[in-house]
């Protein structure tokens, strides 16, 4: 049944760009008029005279010639439309030594050219693309007795402040992350990447919604085929709307049936930055701070940029902690079902006696016992997430107490149960990324069902069957398990070590970057 609902999705995937739009959502074909009272009413009508539409009919100087703004209130800078175009045009051309031409073509050229002083400007000759500028944020500028219009840049809806991101703090590093604006996230990086080899490729997602999309990466250093791939993926997307960069990451992944994340999400500039230089490529999206980046490894999900701003050992301790978090975030209540239920002489016997004495009493077989206390775990999470910031924090740590002393008063759970799922917790937090996170809770009790049937086989069995699972995974073609499988030892210091900066000479050799060279002073290894 898999391989039908495998097979059915590629097929859907493939064939999206040919299937053929609904009538709804068919481009206006309307070309504009040479009358401006009728392309206004032509605009008013084809979005629906809303409230936040703003149009403003003025004569040029001290001539009889007409013409119309319209922009979208909100969206475009008040302040800007009235000091760089209402105001430019009729001081400039009512101080100008020239005299305005008579016809409305000759006007519309000494507006577009010597008149308005704004970078991006542009003419439009049709109300689909003049619509679609002036639903960014741009304002349009008509004139009566011709059929093109101009098109200005004048974008200036409010954006939050750069803040520091909350799912991904650091002791030491840059406090900025990205926000909703995809302008600011683009400054953020080019701050960071002072590179004119950096590239910026941009194009409209959403057959309605129509969001601004950019494709980062650094053009001699990102593999050629690499970037035709993604463009190519992201060139099926056939959807009315995209709201958030989940919608993208969800279209264009390898596996869709896979627990595990096969691109990697995050809120910090230097993250991306640092991806760049490796050779990956970084989607951004308007409308939401979390930025795309790709092709990932299962390692890349346990790495912090914090590790290499601290010395070279610090990081090396701190990745050696979370594989060891991810081993016990997974395997630490299977291990507790198959050793308590199956395997009690593989348990020193003191320790044994203890177990057993405190289970004493509890009505459920261990397997219960943990899908109660996992589940209610994983209940204080969601809550915690879910709930205001500091009452969310009261909530995990209260609940998780309370409802602890409770149940092992009650004698539902066991004391030694509540140790395991406490540090099966945090285990999980000590993990950095939460999209991985989410991926070991859901892997969490698979392993816990194959250790109830089969014992510590099952546990053993779970992991073989994790790993198969991880070595046929794929993140736009690459091998997720890179550099294990296949084997690629150059990587090796800059994964579960984190060997010196200066012996991290080279790109990861699974990029197949155009310049491997990252560091071009002493010995080449």
């Amino acid at each position: 049944m898999l391989r039908r609902i495998l097979a059915q999705h590629r097929r859907q995937k493939a064939s999206s760009s040919e299937l053929p739009r609904q009538e709804a959502a068919q481009p206006i074909s309307l070309s504009l008029s040479s009358n401006l009272q009728e392309n206004l009413e032509t605009i008013k009508t084809l979005l629906g005279n809303s409230h936040d539409l703003l149009t403003r009919s003025f004569f040029i100087g001290n001539t009889q010639h007409s013409c119309a703004v319209v922009c979208i209130d909100g969206l475009a800078n008040s302040a800007m439309v009235h000091e760089q175009i209402l105001a430019n045009i009729q001081l400039m051309i009512s101080t100008a030594e020239k005299t305005v031409p008579d016809d409305p073509e000759e006007i519309l050229s000494l507006l577009f050219e010597e008149v308005l002083s704004v970078i991006e400007i542009k003419k439009e000759s049709d109300f689909q693309s003049m619509l679609d500028c002036v639903l960014s944020g741009d304002t349009a500028l008509l004139i009566d007795g011709t059929n093109q219009v101009i098109v200005i840049d004048s974008k200036g809806w409010a954006t939050r402040a750069v803040e520091e991101p909350a799912a991904e703090g650091l002791v030491r590093g840059p406090r900025d992350g990205f926000t909703e604006s995809i302008r600011d996230n683009t400054v953020r990086i080019r701050r960071r990447v002072k590179d004119y080899h950096l590239r910026f490729d941009g194009s409209i997602v959403g057959e309605r919604s129509k969001t601004d999309l950019v494709v980062a990466y650094i053009d001699n250093i990102v593999d050629k085929e690499l970037l035709d791939e993604v463009k190519r993926r992201l060139a099926t997307i056939d959807i009315d709307e995209v709201e958030e960069s989940g919608f993208i990451e969800q279209w264009i992944e390898d596996d869709f049936l896979s627990p595990f994340p096969q691109i990697h999400s995050t809120e910090r500039p230097d993250k991306v930055a640092a991806s760049l230089f490796q050779g990956r490529i970084a989607i951004l999206l308007d409308g939401t701070p979390v930025v795309l980046i790709l092709p990932v490894t299962f390692g890349l999900f346990l790495h912090s940029p914090e590790d290499y701003y601290e010395r070279w050992i610090v990081g090396t301790l701190a990745r050696l902690l979370r594989y060891i978090a991810s081993f016990l975030a997974v395997f630490s209540p299977s291990f507790y079902i198959a050793l308590v239920t199956f395997h009690p002489g593989l348990i020193p016997s003191d320790l044994a006696f203890s177990i057993a004495a405190t289970r004493d009493g509890v009505p459920f077989p261990a397997f219960l016992e943990a899908i109660l206390m996992v589940t209610t775990m994983e209940l204080l999470q969601e809550a915690g997430l879910r709930l205001p910031k500091p009452l969310g924090q009261t909530v995990g740590i209260v609940g998780g107490l309370v409802i602890g002393d409770a149940a092992v008063s009650a004698g539902i759970v066991s004391p030694v149960m509540v140790i395991v799922v406490a540090l099966t917790a945090i285990a999980s937090f000590a993990i950095p990324s939460y999209q991985l996170a989410i991926a070991f809770r859901m892997i969490r009790f698979f392993a816990m069902f194959t250790a109830a049937v089969f014992g510590v086989y099952g546990v053993i069995l779970s992991f073989i069957v994790i790993m198969i699972h991880l070595s046929n995974l794929t993140s736009i073609g690459y091998p997720y398990l890179s550099p294990f499988a296949p084997q690629m030892p150059r990587d090796w210091k800059d994964l579960i070590l984190r060997a010196p900066i200066t012996f991290l000479r080279k790109r990861p050799k699974a990029l197949h970057t155009q310049d491997e060279t990252r560091m071009r002073t002493g010995d080449q290894s």
